[in-house]
């Protein structure tokens, strides 16, 4: 028992281990600026704080995915794009590398530029919604709501005083050319791409950068590959490139970035060089470029058997994922009921689930391959980035458990689990079945499974079509074994009263599946969202009673309709219910409680709006949902630079605890307004509405 416990907790830990919403990186919106001037541009930055070995990625990020900014302006802005600070090389605890990008404290600067009839003495709002990946060890996407209000106004706006002076010298060292250098590109052979950096003609260079490495823009140059630049007696610097098979056919440019430890001037700035330069044919001998990318391809064929190796590897690891084992296991149910069937039948079951694995694995390849031909950035289990997926997956477990559970017939084959393997529907069962392992398997990438997929990614087409279609042979290998050997059949256990109980059994695996989609969602949404997926999953849980209830065997034509009809609601109103919603956008940021933080705003002369709760206090979930939905609220909240408190009171609190019994009170909610120049603040009922509050804060005017 204590094996198997620690067995299920590696699995789980393994499957989710990519997939958890740890904070690693704080997110947020500075300005060069502490006010907006019509018509002129002014430069905001995302600001990333990253946790120590954490990284984020440059616009080539090698593998991984760049960080965007979808802005949300108001009408007539514009948003140029994002001027990528100088990167660096990111390596993993083995010293391999594993792409370009940043770490610590970044700042990405973007330039917005407001219209020229921008209303003055009214505060703006600039949203954006920001995605990253951030790596370690793993990988995890992430992705905010953030906002910044500014003032508008006529006169030319001061700059901030703590990040304007930093803004201005990030911006001093973005990546430049510089008029003391040349640039030369030369292709020496289809793999090989010689550059050569060159002081200023006739001058000999006072300054000579060291350490440097290129940055491919476009993924025209190997990003994993090592770079050694030599310099001759005129001080000019050569390095021969290896192209990348990804990179752009027939590139007429060279784009990118050389990089210098100690800068391209005396004075050490410039981390950065800019290369935009044409591509000339030939440089040296073609002779020479072919025998330097030789070892290149030796090692690049040895690392896709490898690849290979590690994809199959993955697929049979990916039997024992919490995802995917269920439905092997539900699967398992018609070999064992058809134990003493034809030998020929059970294979050829066996042989079309594989083909339905096969098939879904090379159609999600395909899907991959024409999104990333067209430009965008995909990764391994991009499924798991979407609330909407994750909760409707959870859904379809939940239903598919409480049917293995008995709470409804609707069937095997109905379900795409598998059916009688007599009858002529149990072969699509059977391929249906292979694709659903598919689809659930997808995000449950295990260690062995992540570089192969990272690797796949980074391949031709045809490779990663290869990495694909060995991690489906993987995958399904352990049931075609089972179907193919009549020994593996006849050990199964006969047909007999006993399969109803492991039925049954076969719905907790999925109810645990249940509990870590949810885990994932718990990552993505925000508390009120999260709470609205477990009613939702209620509500489907409660429709698929129903459904069973009045369409048990031998219920009555019209009880039966009742039954389908009345499921058939209770499903659309758990979805509906639980579906995950975009956040609203909204400017009001909570800040911790404390008797300090309360202290220093109200020395500012700000309104302060304080709020105890707990998660377990449903009124307060009530009156959060009410109140700070209101538009009128937000609006007058942020037009009176309101500071908003919590004091989250769900774990025990002495410092809550203490503030509460000065109040003589001992429960949540509370909630209190300091208004400037009051040496008490105004309490407010424990239920609220919009106009409680809007009373409270305007007690000012």
């Amino acid at each position: 028992m204590r094996f198997f416990r620690f067995a299920l907790l590696c699995t789980l830990g393994l499957a989710c281990g990519f997939t958890a919403a740890r904070a690693q990186v704080q997110a947020s919106l500075v300005a060069s600026a502490i006010s907006v001037q019509p018509g002129h541009p002014f430069t905001v930055a995302l600001r990333l704080v990253q946790q120590p070995h954490w990284h984020t990625y440059w616009v080539n990020p090698g593998t991984g995915l760049a960080t965007t900014i979808a802005w949300k302006l108001p009408p007539g802005w514009k948003a140029g794009e994002i001027q990528w600070p100088a990167p660096k090389v990111l390596t993993d605890k083995e010293k391999n590398v594993t792409g370009n990008g940043y770490e610590g404290d970044l700042l990405l600067p973007v330039v917005l530029t407001p219209p020229a009839d921008q209303p003055v003495g009214t505060p703006v709002v600039l949203s954006a919604r920001v995605n990253w990946l951030m790596c370690q060890d793993v990988c995890m996407p992430g992705n905010a709501e953030l906002s910044l209000q500014l003032p508008v106004e006529a006169a030319v706006p001061a700059a901030d005083p703590q990040w304007g002076p930093r803004i201005q010298a990030v911006l001093a060292a973005l990546p430049a050319a510089d008029p003391d250098w040349s640039v030369q590109a030369d292709r020496l052979s289809k793999t090989l791409i010689r550059l050569k950096l060159s002081p200023k003609a006739g001058a000999a260079p006072a300054h000579l950068p060291a350490g440097l490495h290129f940055f491919s823009s476009d993924n025209l140059i190997a990003y994993d590959q090592p770079q050694a630049f030599t310099a001759d007696a005129a001080g000019a610097m050569t390095a021969d490139l290896p192209v990348s098979p990804d990179g752009p056919q027939d590139a007429g440019r060279l784009v990118g970035v050389v990089t210098a430890d100690n800068g391209w001037r005396a004075d050490g700035s410039l981390p950065g060089l800019a290369v935009d330069a044409p591509i000339s044919a030939g440089g040296g001998p073609a002779a020479a470029g072919e025998l330097a990318a030789a070892p290149v391809a030796a090692a690049a064929g040895g690392s896709f058997l490898a690849t290979l190796a590690l994809a199959f590897v993955g697929g049979l690891i990916l039997n024992l994922m919490p995802c995917v084992f269920p439905v092997i296991g539900i699967k398992i149910l018609g070999f064992v009921k058809q134990s003493g069937s034809e030998r020929a039948k059970v294979v050829a079951h066996g042989l079309i689930f594989s083909a339905g694995v096969i098939l879904s694995f090379w159609t999600l390849a395909t899907i991959l391959a024409v999104l990333r031909r067209g430009g965008a950035q995909l990764g391994w289990g991009f499924q798991l980035q979407s609330p909407a997926f994750i909760f409707g997956l959870a859904a379809v477990m939940l239903v598919f458990g409480l049917n293995l559970s008995g709470v409804f017939e609707f069937g095997l084959a109905a379900t795409g689990v598998g059916s009688d393997l007599q009858a002529k529907t149990g072969y699509s069962g059977s391929f249906f079945t292979g694709v659903l392992a598919t689809v659930v398997a997808t995000p449950c990438s295990a260690p062995f499974l992540a570089p192969a997929l990272g690797a796949a990614l980074a391949l031709s087409y045809a490779q990663a079509f290869v990495v694909f279609t060995a991690i489906a042979v993987g995958l399904c290998t352990p049931y075609l074994l089972l179907s193919i050997f009549p020994g593996a059949v006849r050990v199964l256990p006969r047909p007999g009263a006993w399969m109803e109980t492991f039925k049954q059994l076969m719905a907790f695996p999925l109810y645990a599946t249940v509990c870590y989609l949810i885990w994932v969602l718990a990552g993505q949404v925000q508390d009120s969202s999260l709470l609205d997926a477990f009613f939702g999953l209620v509500l489907v849980a409660m429709g698929a009673w129903v459904y069973g209830r009045w369409r048990a065997p031998g219920a009555s034509p019209g009880r039966a309709r009742f039954g389908l009809a009345a499921g058939f609601a209770l499903f659309a109103l758990g979805a509906w219910t639980g579906w995950p919603r975009p956040p609203e956008p909204t400017d009001i940021t909570w800040e911790k409680w404390s008797p300090q933080a309360v202290a220093r705003l109200r020395a500012d002369g700000r309104i302060v709006y304080v709020d105890f709760t707990a998660r377990w206090c449903a009124t307060c979930q009530a009156n959060k949902k009410v109140v700070f939905h209101s538009g009128e609220v937000l609006r007058l909240f942020r037009e009176k630079h309101v500071a908003t408190l919590r004091g989250d009171w769900t774990n025990q609190d002495p410092q809550i605890t203490a503030e509460l019994a000065k109040y003589h009170l001992s429960a949540v909610p509370f909630n209190q307004v300091w208004l400037p120049g009051k040496a008490d603040p105004v309490l407010l009922p424990q239920l609220l509405s919009p106009g409680i509050v809007l009373a409270a804060v305007k007690r000012t005017d």
